[in-house]
């Protein structure tokens, strides 16, 4: 979990999405704190004030950026999704894909099994009501 989270390749799970929120705005808050705490917040709130803020919110936002645009790819997506209106609320929810797709392998590592399906010998031995006929005659 949380491998390479400044990078905007790959995929991520439901939980390390969530968690990359929590953590946003628990440094939002932390940061706002510390801003008012060493006076780089005032009432005024003047261009120098928010340009601080912005400073220092500027990791934190790339940071949500980049796992955004990686849940995406977890949904098959293109990154710039996270920009349509709630759909960052409804990647939180909604399940990735599963096995590999186009942005790399399932990070469940939870793939399909059709290996499995082919390996199953055909029946011949059907009559035409659809009953298999038994090798015991």
């Amino acid at each position: 979990m949380f491998k390479n989270p400044f990078s905007f390749n790959g995929r991520i799970r439901r939980l390390e999405y969530g968690l990359s929120a929590l953590i946003y705005f628990l440094y939002l808050i932390i940061a706002i704190v510390l801003m008012a705490v060493f006076g780089l917040m005032t009432e005024t709130g003047g261009n120098k004030e928010l340009l601080y803020f912005y400073l220092i919110c500027a990791p934190a936002i790339y940071f949500t950026l980049a796992q955004g645009a990686k849940r995406c790819h977890d949904r098959n997506n293109s990154g710039w999704y996270m920009f349509v209106p709630f759909y960052g609320l409804w990647m939180l929810f909604a399940d990735g894909d599963i096995g590999p797709n186009d942005y790399g392998d399932n990070p469940k590592g939870l793939v399909y099994d059709d290996e499995e399906a082919t390996t199953v010998p055909p029946i011949d031995d059907v009559d035409e009501d659809g009953i298999i006929k038994s090798e015991n005659k």
